[in-house]
């Protein structure tokens, strides 16, 4: 808007030349020249009020749109609290993504979702259908050591499989929500070697949830995870 109004005005002002210069070579009445330069003047005074209240406009739009993602932000902390708070669940946040360790666990050797897991994952859908809609979700399954690699490669699927379709029928698109197994891998247990019906081999039977934000244009202000 302002170049705009910055090239009326030159284009004005040389007009307004060359009319005193016709009016000083005697083909141009001084009235009528005094009459143009009137009406520029005018047309120039209007040009510069619609370009601020243009201008004016746009940042009360910007305003607007900050506070409302300064807003979000608030309301994605608190979501992210209250999961901590009432569930103890860990969030670590990488590049583009939000790592959720959530307590979710599975009896031995079983791939069938725990009603009592039931209202954690319900607060996490909530999370990514309110802040992340076009965020790909990852549910990655572990075992505990028991067992041969490859069956507990299927059992970290099936463990995953079984989430990924509850949070589907909490709302979360299910193309956009991805299974992997990692199964025993040793890197990835909470209690190294913990294994069996008793004990902490149950904590190593879970499943972690990732958020993949990178791009998503709807939550870009960075969260708070600490």
């Amino acid at each position: 808007m302002g170049a705009n109004v910055g090239w009326g005005r030159l284009a004005r002002g040389g007009l307004v030349l060359g009319l005193v210069a016709l009016a000083g070579c005697g083909y141009a009445k001084r009235k009528d020249v005094d009459a143009q330069v009137a009406q520029l003047r005018t047309d120039m005074q209007g040009e510069i009020q619609a370009g601020d209240q243009a201008l004016d406009g746009r940042v009360t739009g910007l305003d607007g749109r900050v506070n409302g993602l300064e807003s979000r932000a608030a309301a994605l902390e608190q979501e992210l609290r209250s999961m901590r708070a009432e569930f103890n669940a860990s969030i670590e946040e990488l590049k583009g993504m939000l790592a959720f360790n959530v307590p979710v666990n599975f009896e031995f050797d079983s791939d069938q979702l725990r009603p009592t897991d039931h209202t954690v994952l319900q607060k996490f859908a909530s999370v990514v259908k309110g802040y992340y809609p076009n965020a790909v979700v990852t549910v990655e399954g572990f075992t505990d050591p028991a067992g041969s690699r490859a069956y507990n490669l299927d059992l970290g699927r099936r463990r995953a499989e079984s989430v990924k379709a509850f949070l589907v029928t909490e709302g979360l698109n299910g193309d956009v929500v991805k299974v992997v197994s990692y199964g025993e891998a040793t890197d990835r247990q909470v209690v190294a070697g913990a294994q069996g019906p008793g004990g902490d081999g149950q904590q190593n039977r879970r499943v972690s949830l990732v958020i993949d934000y990178s791009g998503s244009p709807l939550m870009v202000t960075r969260p708070i995870t600490d």
